[in-house]
């Protein structure tokens, strides 16, 4: 079973040491990969039924059909030095925690979501048995499927900030992480309510410091543990799911509203549709579909 499963997950990713780079280029060039520079990357190298790809942050993605064998018996033994792939459970924390991540904070169109999950061993094997992983790895399609089963077997909590609310709120705390906080505070306030648990792991986006007080200030019996790329710990990454999921959907009503698609992300795409909202509806029409601190907001009033 563990083998059919691993040869039906078509994609791996993993952060690497970037001092391992020469290493890994040499080994994947003795093994015949062809290689390639895509944007943002160190490398990319194909073979047939593998794709390498390291970025300039340390993530390596691993995709392909014929991956499987690849990552057990090279990457993971020569490069990681952990097995996490081919031995999954054994390398995860299967005790009754929360995990919580957000979405939305790098959009300028769209809400900001933060969602809890709360599982025991039995929740998170299941999740794993599901094949949740990283959103950044999943399709939207694949990404609000999985949220829908999320949604239904666990027990969970998400706040969806919208932008009006967003940018009321961002005018008081002056500073997204601390806006961040305070959302995360909340959530994992909520599912400690309801759980009686009270270990709570959040993907870290500040300092210790920030995040702690702004947990403990809500609830100072929760058990806080701060990590980062969190999302290899499935109630994390379940909970990234619905928070990506809750975004997701939110998006796509607020430009319903407006007769528009709404491009996720910050980019040119983001704010030609931002003039074009303001030429056709008017500024206010903006303002209830940003968030208006980013420098996109700016650009665009200028811009018109």
């Amino acid at each position: 079973m563990k083998n059919e499963k691993k040869a039906k997950s078509s994609c791996f990713v993993t952060q690497v040491d970037l001092s391992l780079t020469s290493k890994l280029q040499n080994d994947l060039q003795r093994m015949d990969f062809e290689f390639s520079k895509p944007a943002y990357t160190i490398f990319g190298a194909k073979k047939k039924g593998i794709s390498v790809t390291l970025y300039e942050s340390g993530k390596l993605m691993v995709q392909g059909k014929e991956m499987g064998e690849f990552i057990e018996f090279y990457l993971e033994p020569e490069i990681l030095k952990t097995f996490t792939f081919s031995h999954p459970e054994e390398y995860m924390d299967t005790s009754a925690h929360i995990g919580c991540d957000e979405a939305g904070k790098g959009d300028f169109f769209g809400p900001l979501c933060i969602a809890g999950v709360y599982g025991d061993k039995t929740v998170i094997r299941r999740l794993l048995d599901m094949g949740i992983k990283d959103t950044k790895v999943l399709s939207d399609k694949k990404t609000l499927d999985f949220a829908k089963k999320i949604k239904e077997e666990f027990v969970h909590h998400i706040i969806k900030i919208g932008p009006e609310k967003y940018n009321d709120l961002y005018s008081k705390f002056k500073n997204l992480n601390t806006l961040l906080a305070w959302g995360h505070s909340a959530v994992a306030d909520q599912l400690v309510t309801k759980t009686s648990c009270k270990k709570v792991l959040i993907d870290k986006f500040a300092s210790d410091a920030l995040i702690t007080k702004a947990v403990h200030k809500k609830n100072k019996d929760i058990e806080l543990e701060l990590k980062t790329h969190a999302e290899s710990d499935m109630l994390v990454a379940a909970a990234a799911i619905l928070a990506r999921a809750t975004f997701l959907n939110s998006l796509k009503t607020l430009g319903e509203r407006l007769e528009i698609e709404l491009p996720k992300g910050a980019s040119q795409k983001t704010k030609d549709t931002a003039i074009s909202i303001v030429r056709k509806h008017g500024t206010a029409s903006l303002d209830n579909v940003c968030k208006k601190h980013f420098q996109t907001y700016d650009q665009v009033i200028n811009a018109c």
